[in-house]
């Protein structure tokens, strides 16, 4: 320490603090307020940045819920749908089975009719058919001698044994 003492030059050190201050001054006037600048950029750049990315997570966030939103919506129209399906379908099973019945119904009122009009119809052949029998054995029995009652009853007995009735 002595040995810098001893060569301590007040010129020198006055001339580099001149140069030291001169320095400090340039550096303060052209490079601080450009350094200080492209700082102030940079943190500004940064907080956009960090700002961009709070505001895409707040945009993904709400992305996020309206498709959520949007799939509760169409989970409820397919459901909706199904149910409508379910609905037309009941109707239609309904409607046919009704319609099956009417037809029975209508079928079944048919052959009723059928079978009541054939039944008349028999009915009504049978009565011609008596009629006719009836009539053939009074013919018969005016042939033949009325006079005796033994005669009348064996004529009628032997007609009635030649008919068969279907």
């Amino acid at each position: 320490m002595e040995v810098l003492l001893n060569d301590f030059s007040p010129g020198l050190f006055i001339v580099q603090t001149i140069l030291l201050l001169g320095l400090i001054f340039l550096m303060v006037k052209f490079a601080w307020k450009p350094i200080l600048n492209s700082l102030n950029e940079r943190e500004a750049g940064i907080e956009e940045a960090l700002s961009a990315a709070d505001k895409a997570r707040t945009d993904m966030q709400n992305l996020q819920a309206d498709n959520e939103k949007m799939l509760q919506e169409a989970r409820a129209e397919r459901e909706a749908m199904l149910k409508e399906a379910r609905e037309i379908k009941e109707k239609m099973i309904a409607d046919s089975k009704e319609q099956a019945k009417l037809e029975g119904d209508k079928m079944l009122k048919q052959a009723q009719t059928a079978i009541e009009s054939e039944k008349k119809a028999a009915v009504a052949d049978i009565k011609n058919q008596v009629a006719e029998l009836s009539v053939a054995i009074a013919e018969k029995v005016l042939k033949e001698d009325l006079s005796s009652n033994d005669k009348q009853l064996k004529l009628v007995d032997t007609m009635l044994s030649d008919i068969k009735l279907n």
